[in-house]
């Protein structure tokens, strides 16, 4: 499974990098607006740093106003993926960029019929925002199951990006769901590292070494 930082703070990002375990990023409006800087800047900052795909997402609403804007975050770095909402002009841009080999990433997916008609405009990734769903009462991660079968059982090559993820546990879950992605707040990426018997052991091991005297440098 792929992990991608939800994130546009660039010195976080730089930190999380360095542990090697970054795939790519992912951005919205939102995030760049707490940055406080240019879309522009952040995303041609993000790409000289990360090699895998950093998701930058559209503003307009209207199919031709998206192409544009989507043109233009295209040609910042070939890393860059166009993030488009499910919806019937985000899916015409889609399939505008899928013809024209440029990666997509569809978002705000909250069922399986979108989950599909995203695949067939193209999309290289769709995201299913499992967190929000939890919000309304309806199990998020059973999104990532249905949509996992539907798209092994017509063989359907886009990615499930599996986003809105709230803590370590829902990691766990879509991970064994078959996600092929997850993107995650720098935080609980952090907090995958954590255990109780982790730091425990490592305090058992630490004094019985500390009593032989040794030291290995």
């Amino acid at each position: 499974m792929f992990i991608f930082a939800d994130t546009a703070d660039t010195k976080i990002l730089a930190e999380l990098y360095e542990t090697g375990l970054i795939d790519g990023v992912t951005t919205n409006p939102s995030i760049i607006a707490k940055s406080g800087r240019e879309i522009i800047d952040v995303i041609e900052e993000i790409a000289d740093m990360i090699k895998g795909p950093i998701s930058a997402e559209v503003t307009a609403t209207e199919y031709m106003d998206m192409v544009k804007e989507g043109m233009k975050l295209a040609s910042i770095a070939s890393n860059v993926a166009i993030k488009l909402p499910l919806t019937i002009d985000g899916l015409k841009a889609t399939r505008v960029f899928a013809d024209s080999e440029i990666m997509t990433n569809v978002t705000l997916c909250f069922s399986v019929s979108q989950a599909l008609l995203a695949a067939k405009a193209g999309a290289t990734f769709v995201s299913p925002f499992i967190g929000r769903l939890d919000d309304t009462g309806v199990d998020g991660m059973q999104l990532i199951r249905d949509i996992r079968k539907m798209y092994d059982m017509y063989q359907i090559d886009t990615s499930i990006l599996s986003a809105s993820i709230r803590s370590v546990e829902h990691v766990n879950q879509a991970a064994l769901a078959g996600t092929d992605c997850a993107t995650l707040p720098p935080q609980i990426f952090l907090d995958m590292f954590k255990h109780d018997l982790t730091d425990k052991g490592l305090e058992i091991f630490a004094a019985d070494w500390a009593k032989t005297g040794q030291s290995i440098l």
